[in-house]
């Protein structure tokens, strides 16, 4: 039995910079969760197909790992990958929650890419396994670099690590499913003409502990938060104060002991 985990990630901040080609473009600090993790384990089993086991209720094919498994065999065309998995299974121990702004579809899916490039010894680099990555997630490349706090940009394909060891922090997710693409469009819709892109001029090069010290409020913090009230319902009932929003929601996080 092979494994790795696939740690949870939050927002410590997220600005939207504007819209191409039909997607938001945003700047944001990824920082790894390590202690809320996924495991991923390739357990020996003679399959006749592509086989994954643990994901609840999730359709098999519009699962990311599944995804990400049809993305490499496409653009690798290693049959070395289709051999392994006629004698593994794909089993998950699910950890991180779903629909909950803490990027566990796509660190799953790049955890399983990883663990794949490294038992298959797959002929590309790393940056190669990230665009392919992207294919699947906005989220998926940040994790592939495996970089415990990085700036990410463009629509999440540029990832520049940055220097500074993950925050111990707490976690809070609330008993509400935030729709991502739902978030985005009532952003689209209702929030993007107000983009100040003064308003966060500098704030990748300032550290995450100062930055929290600093502002305050989640709103200023995370463009993506005032949408995801108006879209998903009891948020705001749920919402705790002193806390910060990851992502498109609905999970909130704060510094342990603040």
């Amino acid at each position: 039995m092979i494994e790795i985990h696939a740690p949870a990630k939050v927002n410590i901040f997220l600005k939207i910079t504007g819209r191409k080609e039909g997607y938001h473009t945003l700047l944001s600090r990824f920082m790894q969760v390590p202690e809320l993790y996924d495991t991923i384990r390739f357990v020996p089993a003679e399959c006749d197909r592509f086989t994954l086991e643990g994901c609840g209720e999730i359709p098999l094919e519009s699962n990311t790992i599944t995804r990400a498994f049809h993305a490499l065999n496409e653009a690798t065309g290693d049959l070395e990958i289709l051999e392994f998995f006629h004698h593994h299974k794909v089993v998950v121990q699910k950890r991180i929650p779903s629909q909950a702004g803490l990027g566990g579809g796509s660190s799953d899916a790049a955890a399983f890419m990883r663990l794949v490039y490294r038992v298959c010894d797959l002929r590309i680099s790393l940056e190669e396994l990230a665009r392919i990555g992207s294919r699947i997630g906005a989220d998926v490349p940040f994790f592939v670099h495996d970089y415990p706090s990085a700036n990410v940009t463009g629509f999440g394909e540029i990832v520049e690590a940055f220097d500074e060891e993950p925050l111990p922090l707490e976690i809070y997710t609330p008993p509400v499913a935030c729709d991502t693409a739902a978030v985005y469009r009532t952003f689209k819709e209702r929030f993007f003409d107000r983009i100040d892109p003064l308003s966060f001029l500098g704030w990748e090069k300032i550290p995450s502990a100062r930055l929290l010290e600093r502002v305050h409020d989640p709103i200023l913090l995370n463009d993506l938060y005032p949408a995801a009230l108006k879209t998903c319902e009891k948020l705001e009932e749920e919402a705790p104060d002193g806390w910060y929003f990851s992502g498109s929601g609905s999970s909130f996080f704060r510094p342990r002991n603040a």
